[in-house]
């Protein structure tokens, strides 16, 4: 396959894009999304308990602009990824896009609004039917929604796959005879087939090895600058999302509790379990030292998560009495666009 057209990324993070005008308006919005999933025992299968997988997450996202969202695994970064987008139904909260709420449309008119919301899948190789050809992955959505049948579909069709680097005789080959960097082109083809306003990127390069990582990734930034989308994207790694993220968001324990600009969040993180995961983050050179925060205790649980602050238990540096009284919001910090869930943020 000839991925010669695009290069690797540069060994050192780029600075992060430049963040759409604050007088625009933004496509999405959510605001106090919950997620619960319930825990059946007995007989009967009854609910005994809850997962509170996500409780209360609330943010933006504007035009052209890629909003990082981090945190450990389980935190509910994911599950957050497809509540937005009804692939799972949240219990409550509101999901605006471009001031229209999903949560109120009827199955009919949600399976037409995902024609503008899409998601690349974590996994190349379990997300693709391994019983279709790249042919019929890339133009079913073409099929179902924009009608198209014979030339016209396979014409554009090649034009999508040409677009992420994929030759027009890769289409008439199965999923399992890719690479797996092969296979995320072919995912991304078919989340960018509907010219989609708005697109989650689940862990869509954790997969890969590094130097496909990087291809994948400028990628995905020619396609934005060309189709003018907006991304949730979702990683562990934070050189990544720091390289690709206009803003960047922090999960723990199914909450946001800090959210800032790319440059500000890595330069001066508020809250103490941000520091801690950007000191556990490796430093490709040796001799730039940093002081490693370790983390005490365990996470608390999602079954029975605590009504006060979540990172308490943790063994957090800046606790105090009133840390275990009640949750701190998330508000400004700083400047008005640095958020964070803390008493004791500096």
């Amino acid at each position: 396959m000839d991925d010669t057209r695009i290069q690797p990324a540069p060994a050192a993070p780029a600075a992060s894009p430049s963040a759409p005008p604050a007088s625009a308006p933004p496509l999405l919005v959510v605001r106090d999304l919950v997620k619960r999933f319930p825990v059946r025992r007995g007989l009967l299968g009854r609910p005994a308990a809850w997962v509170h997988a996500v409780d209360g997450v609330s943010l933006d996202l504007g035009r052209r602009e890629t909003l990082g969202l981090v945190g450990e695994s389980g935190c509910g970064k994911t599950t957050t990824g497809r509540a937005i987008l009804r692939l799972i139904e949240p219990d409550a909260g509101s999901i605006r896009v471009e001031g229209r709420e999903l949560r109120d449309l009827s199955r009919a008119a949600m399976r037409q609004e995902r024609t503008r919301l899409q998601i690349i899948f974590q996994d190349p190789y379990s997300s693709l039917n391994p019983r279709l050809t790249v042919q019929e992955i890339i133009g079913e959505g073409l099929r179902v929604h924009r009608g198209l049948r014979g030339s016209a579909l396979s014409d554009r069709v090649e034009a999508v796959a040409r677009r992420v680097g994929l030759s027009s005789d890769a289409l008439w080959r199965y999923p399992h005879e890719f690479s797996g960097g092969q296979r995320q082109r072919v995912g991304v083809a078919r989340a960018i087939a509907l010219e989609p306003a708005f697109v989650v990127c689940d862990e869509a390069v954790s997969a890969l090895d590094v130097s496909v990582q990087a291809q994948i990734i400028n990628l995905l930034q020619d396609l934005q600058a060309e189709m003018g989308m907006s991304y949730l994207f979702i990683a562990h790694d934070l050189s990544v999302v720091r390289h690709l993220s206009t803003r960047v968001a922090v999960m723990y324990l199914g909450q946001i509790v800090e959210q800032a600009p790319t440059a500000e969040l890595f330069d001066t993180p508020r809250h103490p379990y941000t520091r801690a995961l950007l000191a556990a983050a490796p430093r490709p050179d040796p001799r730039r030292r940093r002081q490693r925060l370790i983390l005490e205790g365990d996470v608390p649980s999602p079954v029975d998560p605590p009504s006060y602050c979540r990172f308490y238990e943790r063994g957090c540096p800046l606790r105090v009495p009133a840390c275990r009284e009640a949750a701190p919001p998330l508000e400004p910090c700083g400047r008005p666009d640095h958020l964070c869930a803390c008493f004791r943020a500096s």
